[in-house]
C-alpha cells in the first residue's frame, strides 16, 4: 500500500486538463488552492500505516490476497460497514474537512452488486478492473451527478445536460457530457462514471458505468470556487493544512474501451446501482460529518475558555447540545451499518431505512450545530481583521487589545472557516445536497415504512379489531 508521500508523488505524473480561474494548472501538488485538498486525501493513506488506526483503515482483500486501503475494499462482512463509519469519523476529526474518497468507495461496492445482477461478463470485467485498483492503491472519483437542466424534462429531451453515449463502436463507446460537484476529482487517479438517477426505456444511452483515467485527453476539469479560498496559504486560512475540493468534469468525446465498461444500457442494473449507492453513501454521512463537528466543538469549547465563560451553565448546556446532535448522527450511521443484510453478490448492505434517516438528520442537525457555534464564538468570528495585522508595528497593538490572544484569533478563524468559509462546503452545503437532497431521503423513508402494519396494530390495541 502507498504511503501518504507516495500518493502525493503519484499525482505529479498525470497530464491533467485542470483549469483554475481560467488558467491551466501544470502541477496541482504545488498550487496553493489545491494542495490543502491533496493533504486531506493523503491522510487516508497515512492512517493505513499508523499502528493505532491500521485495523480500521485497511482490510484483507480476497482479490489480491493481501491488505488494501479501506477506501478500495469491498464490504464482505457487516464489520466492514461499521469500520468504514469509524474510520470516516477519525478522518473528519484529523482533517476538519472532506477527505474526498467516500463516493468512490461506496460506488465500487454498489457497482459490484449491480454488475453481479447484470451478468457474469459485466461482473468479471468490473472485478478485473477493481483488482488493478487495489493493487495500485488508487484514488477513485465516483461521478454520478449530472447537470440535469430542467428537472421537469427527461434526459432524452435534453441530452446535453447529461453524460451519455454519443457513439457505439465494436471496441467501445464515446462519451460526452458533464458531471457536477465532483469531490476530489483532480486528486484522483481514475473517474468511475455512473448514472445519477432512474432511467426509463429509450434512455439506454444514459445507462453507462465505466472507468476513465483522470488524464484522458478528453477529460476537462474546472475547479469550483469556495468562500474565502483566497486565504489559503495565509494566516487567515482558518484550517491551515486541509481543505476539500469540487470540480466540474466534462467528458469531451472520450473513448472508453470495452474492458473499462461495466454497465451499458442495462436499465435494471443501473437502478440497482443507484439504489445501492444511495444506501451506502447516506450511511457514510454518519462517520465523516461527526468527525468534522468534533473539531468545531473543540474550537468553540476552547474559545469559551479563552473568554472565561466555559463553566457558565448556559454555555455548558449549549456545548452538550452540540455533542448530543453529533452523536445522534453518528449513532444512526453505525446502526444502519450494524443492521445490515447480505446481498446475493456476497456483499453486505446497510439498512435502507436507517441510512436514509441518518442522511435526513444530516440535512438538519449540522445547521443547529453551526448556529450554536456562532452563538458561543461571538460576533468577532465574522468581523475580525486579518491576522497578518497582529504583528504589524502600527496596528498590531490595537488588534491585540481587541482580539486578545493569538490562540483566540486563530480559533475564531477556524470556526469561521467551518461555519461560512471554505470549510462550510463539506460541513453545511454538502450536508444538505450530498447523496441526495432531503426529499430523496423522505421518499425512501415513506416507501420503506409499513403503514398498514402500524395502522392495524393501533386499531387492535384501541379495541377496534
Amino acid at each position: 500500500m502507498r504511503t501518504a508521500t507516495e500518493y502525493i508523488e503519484s499525482l505529479r505524473d498525470r497530464n491533467l486538463q485542470l483549469w483554475v480561474d481560467g488558467e491551466l494548472v501544470a502541477d496541482p501538488t504545488e498550487h496553493v488552492r489545491i494542495r490543502p485538498s491533496i493533504n486531506a486525501v493523503a491522510m487516508t493513506y497515512a492512517l493505513a500505516h499508523e499502528e493505532e488506526t491500521r485495523d480500521l483503515a485497511t482490510a484483507h482483500s480476497d482479490l489480491v490476497d493481501g491488505p488494501v486501503n479501506r477506501f478500495t475494499h469491498l464490504f464482505r462482512e457487516p464489520d466492514d460497514l461499521v469500520k468504514k463509519v469509524q474510520v470516516q469519523r477519525i478522518l473528519g476529526f484529523r482533517t476538519g474537512t472532506c477527505f474526498q474518497r467516500c463516493v468512490g468507495m461506496d460506488g465500487l461496492n454498489a457497482l459490484f452488486i449491480a454488475t453481479w445482477e447484470s451478468g457474469p461478463e459485466a461482473h468479471a470485467r468490473f472485478v478485473d478492473w477493481l483488482t488493478g485498483v487495489q493493487t495500485r492503491d488508487e484514488v477513485i472519483c465516483g461521478a454520478m451527478t449530472d447537470a440535469k437542466g430542467n428537472r421537469a424534462a427527461r434526459p432524452s429531451d435534453q441530452s446535453e445536460h447529461y453524460l451519455r453515449i454519443v457513439e457505439r463502436r465494436p471496441d467501445g463507446v464515446v462519451l460526452r457530457g458533464a458531471k457536477m460537484h465532483q469531490t476530489g476529482a483532480a486528486n484522483s487517479h481514475q473517474i468511475l462514471v455512473m448514472p445519477g438517477g432512474s432511467l426509463r426505456e429509450g434512455e439506454e444511452d444514459f445507462a453507462i458505468a465505466a472507468a476513465i483515467p483522470v488524464d484522458d485527453p478528453g477529460v476537462v476539469m474546472i475547479l469550483g470556487k469556495q468562500p474565502s479560498e483566497e486565504r489559503r496559504g495565509t494566516a487567515d486560512a482558518g484550517n491551515v493544512r486541509f481543505s476539500g475540493q469540487e470540480c466540474v468534469v466534462f467528458f469531451e468525446d472520450v473513448f472508453v474501451p470495452n474492458e473499462r465498461i461495466f454497465l451499458n444500457g442495462d436499465l435494471a442494473a443501473c437502478a440497482t446501482l443507484v439504489d445501492a449507492f444511495a444506501g451506502y453513501h447516506r450511511a457514510s454521512y454518519g462517520g465523516c460529518k461527526p468527525g468534522k463537528f468534533d473539531t468545531l466543538i473543540g474550537a468553540v469549547s476552547a474559545l469559551t475558555e479563552e473568554a472565561g465563560v466555559r463553566k457558565k451553565s448556559h454555555v455548558r448546556d449549549k456545548l452538550v447540545e452540540m455533542v448530543h446532535l453529533t452523536e445522534t448522527i453518528h449513532g444512526v450511521g453505525l446502526a444502519a451499518s450494524h443492521k445490515s443484510t447480505q446481498h446475493g453478490a456476497g456483499l453486505w448492505q446497510v439498512d435502507r431505512m436507517l441510512a436514509n434517516v441518518c442522511k435526513q438528520n444530516v440535512t438538519r442537525l449540522p445547521y443547529e450545530i453551526g448556529r450554536i457555534a456562532e452563538d458561543l464564538a461571538g460576533g468577532l468570528v465574522g468581523t475580525m481583521p486579518s491576522l497578518e495585522g497582529l504583528d504589524h508595528e502600527r496596528i498590531g497593538p490595537i488588534l491585540r487589545s481587541v482580539v486578545g490572544s493569538e490562540a483566540r484569533a486563530k480559533l475564531l478563524r477556524f470556526v469561521e472557516n467551518l461555519t461560512y468559509g471554505a470549510g462550510a462546503v463539506p460541513l453545511r452545503l454538502e450536508c444538505m445536497h450530498g447523496a441526495g437532497s432531503p426529499a430523496a431521503q423522505r421518499i425512501v423513508i415513506e416507501r420503506n415504512t409499513d403503514w398498514s402494519a402500524r395502522m392495524a396494530q393501533a386499531r387492535k390495541l384501541a379495541g377496534l379489531d
